[in-house]
């Protein structure tokens, strides 16, 4: 909780990282899966919403919601998800 933030659930944790890793294996860095970009590659150049994005470190608002502050309304309570949640998810089984 290095950001004093909370996840938004698993489900919607576990999209947000798939979507990051992919843009950082195929455009080399993490772009924030949860917006429609014209050229992606020039907003990788940008660095404006790249993970964390600029709104994410100067107000703690993560436009993906996969971060969230202890008062949101959306945050689930959970600090941590661990790496066999996610395999979980990943493989269909739920959480």
């Amino acid at each position: 909780m290095r950001w004093g933030l909370l996840s938004c659930g698993l489900t919607g944790a576990v999209g947000a990282a798939q979507g990051l890793a992919e843009h950082k294996d195929t455009l080399g860095a993490p772009l924030c899966p949860c917006r429609h970009y014209e050229d992606k590659e020039a907003e990788v150049k940008n660095g404006f919403w790249n993970c964390p994005c600029v709104p994410m470190r100067e107000r703690k608002e993560c436009h993906c919601m996969l971060f969230l502050t202890e008062d949101s309304p959306f945050q689930d309570g959970e600090a941590t998800i661990g790496i066999e949640d996610i395999s979980r998810e990943i493989s269909g089984g739920g959480a």
